[in-house]
């Protein structure tokens, strides 16, 4: 937002979307023939998408018209969430929308000139159709990154693996840039889980997943492959900056302390890198950087390994 931009904060709390309402507020403007219709049309149009990008996209294309604006942004803090069209002007107003005392999250609209009262109230009748979709939204959104992620460490997981494998190994196809992936293994992991359980096991995983993240770039994905053993996908990396990538999670996780209530495990780590070639597809890439973290294993764990 501009600096110096004001801010008219309101709160929204819905319980149900009133289409009379919002029937009424959209004839006390616009010319339109029939105006429960309109309402009508407008709730319809926003129940054609699930995704949160092109739902706000589309509210702010069909009330423009009734309640011009030049911005129009989405916000959920807690889901680190943004969205939104437009450019953010001067001046604005910002609603905290509420449902069944469920946060749904903050949404600002603003423009040149000033909102005076009916511009708001017409607003906020407007709202009244998209509480529920955009709702809707947010639970689809959470579905699929819950379908994504793995439960125990956060992580991305292997559903999420290969469609990223797939897609990162087309783009360095396409365009010539550089691909590499790191597979890594837990040393001796069946051993923590023999002799201090596998709740222990469990904050081990948590504990080497948060240590890679730690190492890693915004631009490399995490996964958890299987069992304990990690991917991490480096897109535009070269070998050089693979290997030093690896070498560096490995000295992370070798210094790294996991505690499991008052006993300190220490575990160490074995990792295999490859780069994408010439002809090679995401399947190769993939038994290239496995055949690595086998080479690692048998050259005694606790080191690093690369698949020409």
């Amino acid at each position: 937002m501009p600096q110096g931009q004001g801010i008219q904060e309101t709160s929204a709390v819905y319980d149900l979307g009133d289409l009379a309402l919002m029937s009424r507020a959209i004839g006390s403007r616009a010319t339109l023939p029939d105006r429960d219709q309109a309402a009508l049309r407008l709730a319809s149009v926003l129940q054609t998408t699930l995704e949160l990008d092109k739902l706000i996209e589309v509210f702010s294309q069909q009330i423009r018209d009734v309640v011009p604006h030049d911005s129009l942004i989405f916000e959920n803090k807690k889901l680190e969430l943004s969205t939104g069209c437009g450019r953010p002007e001067k001046y604005g107003i910002s609603y905290q929308l509420v449902i069944a005392a469920e946060a749904l999250g903050q949404l600002i609209v603003t423009r040149k000139r000033k909102f005076d009262s009916e511009d708001l109230t017409l607003f906020e009748h407007l709202l009244c159709c998209l509480v529920y979709p955009l709702r809707n939204a947010l639970l689809y959104r959470a579905a699929v990154t819950a379908a994504l992620r793995d439960p125990l460490t956060g992580v991305s997981n292997r559903t999420a693996m290969n469609a990223a494998l797939i897609r990162e190994s087309e783009l360095s196809r396409r365009h010539g840039t550089p691909l590499s992936l790191i597979a890594l293994d837990i040393d001796h992991f069946k051993a923590i889980n023999d002799r201090y359980g596998h709740l222990a096991g469990d904050q081990v995983l948590k504990s080497v997943a948060a240590a890679i993240s730690d190492c890693t770039r915004s631009t490399d994905i995490l996964f958890r492959y299987g069992g304990e053993e990690f991917l991490v996908l480096l897109s535009n990396t070269a070998r050089q900056g693979a290997l030093m990538l690896a070498e560096r999670i490995r000295r992370a996780i070798e210094a790294h302390e996991c505690y499991y209530g008052e006993q300190l495990l220490r575990v160490t780590t074995s990792l295999g890198v490859a780069c994408f070639a010439s002809g090679d597809n995401n399947e190769i890439l993939f038994e290239r950087a496995d055949t690595a973290l086998y080479a690692a294993k048998a050259a005694g764990r606790n080191c690093v390994k690369f698949m020409e």
